[in-house]
């Protein structure tokens, strides 16, 4: 009897143990700003991050003067890294100035390097 009485403590401690450490998770996803639902799914992540992607490069292509045809943008909740190379060393910097001020956009890994395009001699 004694035995039992304890499984079902060491039971309950345990849901709310469980309980207690889901709950925090979903208020540090609350208080960092995600309005996503703690329970979203492959699918639904994977859309938002096409999305944000295709924003990026859309802001990107908009940007004056900036050549994005080397350019790949890939967005992971809300991280966004850029690749690819720019003819032009002030677009490495107007290309990440650009990436910040898209919605959605937590930070910017800028890995865009220098490059020329056509690779072209004469």
């Amino acid at each position: 009897m004694k035995t039992v009485n304890l499984l079902k403590v060491l039971g309950i401690a345990l849901c709310v143990a469980t309980a207690s450490s889901a709950y925090a998770q979903a208020s540090d996803a609350m208080a960092s700003g995600s309005m996503a639902a703690p329970a979203t799914s492959p699918k639904t992540v994977k859309k938002v991050d096409r999305k944000l992607g295709l924003d990026v490069r859309r802001a990107l292509s908009k940007a004056q003067g900036f050549d994005v045809s080397n350019v790949f943008v890939r967005a992971r909740g809300g991280a966004v890294t850029l690749t690819g190379t720019v003819p032009d060393s002030g677009q490495i910097s107007q290309a990440e100035d650009v990436a910040k001020g898209v919605a959605g956009v937590k930070s910017v890994n800028n890995k865009l390097t220098l490059g020329t395009q056509g690779g072209g001699g004469g």
